[in-house]
This record gives structure tokens, C-alpha cells and sequence, in this order.
């Protein structure tokens, strides 16, 4: 274990003996770090705290603190990462507030600068979220999905699968898998290009698109729509997105057309 003479190390911590905390560093409470990480100069780590392998902490990320809830009342909550995660710089991500729950992170995400993930919050694998995207508490992001610079999300929205989310964007309601939103909680249209990037063939992509279409530009309510798209026969696609939409308590974001979708048409 390298341990830098300037960092401040609780004696309740357990970090492995092939993890290196950096110059400054403060690590707090009983905060677990596994095999293979890397806390740098002046990250600071709180509380229940569990950090997977392979993690890189970059200076001045905070994880594990204090959740930014006026009702909060420390039950045990805590922090669980998952594996070969990145936090860079002034990144934050806090604590659960539900007595004996931990906010979640899984493996292979990349948090950049300043972004920050809210208390009780549940985030898949292989993950962007990009610098200054804020998420309040319990918000849900599945897998793959993206979420720009300076995006805002409410809580208790959830994020499906592969989503693409454009900078600056106001989330205020869920987004189904494999869409693209862009400005004020408006679908555009399929993450082609994600969805390239992921291994889905031009048949998938296909019935992604067609489901789309019923959702959102066949002009049928959501409910008719949904009955639609379960008739159409486009597995597995399609009931991913039935069982998302189904399972929504916030409802879902609109679509809005725009000159742009034209130049991004979710044919590809």
C-alpha cells in the first residue's frame, strides 16, 4: 500500500495493501478501498464508503459525503462503487438518505469534472455523465447511457438504456431507452449512433425505430401506443421499452419535432 505522508487516513479504514492514496487525501470514516485504485492529491472520502477495484479518484472529488437533504438523519447509509469507475476533478457523489441503503454506482463509469450524483442514486455500467451534469437524488441512469456538459435531471427520474442526452438538456420526466433528448425534456429521436457504438445491427435498429414511431409519432396515446407496439412483434427491443414506459411514475418525456430531425433521422 502506498499511502502519501500528508494524507489523512482514519484508523477505521481498510484500503489494500495494492491501493495508493495520494498527497493530501483525506480519507474519513470506515471507508473501504479495494486492489488497484487510485485516490490522488486532495480527494476526499466519508462515511461507508466502498470503492471496487481498479477506481481512479482524481484531486478534489468528494465521495461519500453528507446527502443535501434537510430530512436526512444518518441510519447507516452509505456509498457502493462498482469497479474500474473514473471521478475526476470536483466530482461528488453522496451518500444514501434511506436508513440502511447506499447510493449505487456500477462498473466502467466515467464521471467528469463537477459533475455530481445526488444522494440515493442508482447508476449502471459504462456510464458517461459529462462535466457540471447534475443529478438530484434518486435518479436512475441504465446502462450506456450518456449524459452531456451542464445537463440538469430531477429527482426520482429514471434514465433508460443507451439514452443520449445533449448538453445543457432540463430532464423532468423519464426517457426511454435508446432515445435521444435534447432541450427541455424533449425526445428527438433513437441514439442511432449509440446504438452503432453498442453492437446493434441494422434489423435491431430497425425495430427500435419502429417503436419509436408508435410511441411517438403515430400520434396514439401512450397506453394505445404501448398495446401497439407489443402487437408489432419487435423483441427484444420493444419490450424493454414497454416494460420501462409501464413501470414510469414521473411519465415520460415528449417528443418535439425540430428542423434538426431531418439531419438525424433514426433510420440509420
Amino acid at each position: 500500500m502506498s499511502v502519501h505522508p500528508t494524507a489523512v487516513v482514519d484508523s477505521r479504514a481498510e484500503i489494500d495493501s495494492a491501493a495508493e492514496i495520494g498527497p493530501y487525501a483525506v480519507i474519513e470514516g470506515p471507508v473501504k478501498i479495494s486492489a488497484g485504485c487510485r485516490v490522488m492529491a486532495h480527494a476526499y472520502l466519508n462515511g461507508r464508503t466502498e470503492i471496487g477495484p481498479g477506481c481512479e479518484i482524481h484531486p478534489f472529488a468528494v465521495l461519500g459525503h453528507l446527502p443535501q437533504d434537510l430530512g436526512w438523519k444518518d441510519g447507516g447509509t452509505g456509498l457502493k462503487v462498482g469497479r474500474g469507475n473514473i471521478f475526476r476533478e470536483g466530482s461528488s457523489v453522496h451518500r444514501a438518505t434511506r436508513p440502511g441503503a447506499s447510493t449505487l454506482i456500477g462498473d466502467d463509469n466515467y464521471f467528469m469534472g463537477y459533475s455530481h450524483v445526488g444522494h440515493d442514486g442508482v447508476i449502471g455500467d459504462r456510464v458517461i455523465v459529462a462535466n457540471g451534469a447534475l443529478l438530484a437524488g434518486h435518479v436512475t441512469v441504465d446502462d450506456g447511457a450518456f449524459i452531456s456538459g451542464n445537463v440538469v435531471i430531477h429527482q426520482f427520474c429514471r434514465i433508460g438504456r443507451l439514452v443520449m442526452i445533449g448538453g445543457q438538456a432540463r430532464v423532468g420526466k423519464d426517457i426511454p431507452p435508446f432515445m435521444m433528448l435534447e432541450g427541455d425534456s424533449c425526445v428527438r429521436g433513437i441514439n442511432v449512433v449509440g446504438l452503432r457504438r453498442a453492437g446493434f445491427d441494422p434489423e435491431s435498429r430497425r425495430r427500435i425505430k419502429e417503436a419509436y414511431r408508435i410511441l411517438y409519432r403515430s400520434g396514439l396515446n401512450v397506453s394505445h401506443a404501448l398495446e401497439k407496439i407489443a402487437a408489432a412483434g419487435l423483441e427484444p427491443e420493444g419490450p424493454e421499452l414497454i416494460e420501462f414506459v409501464r413501470g414510469s411514475k414521473r411519465g415520460i418525456c415528449r417528443h418535439r419535432s425540430s428542423p434538426r430531425d431531418s439531419r438525424n433521422d433514426p433510420s440509420g
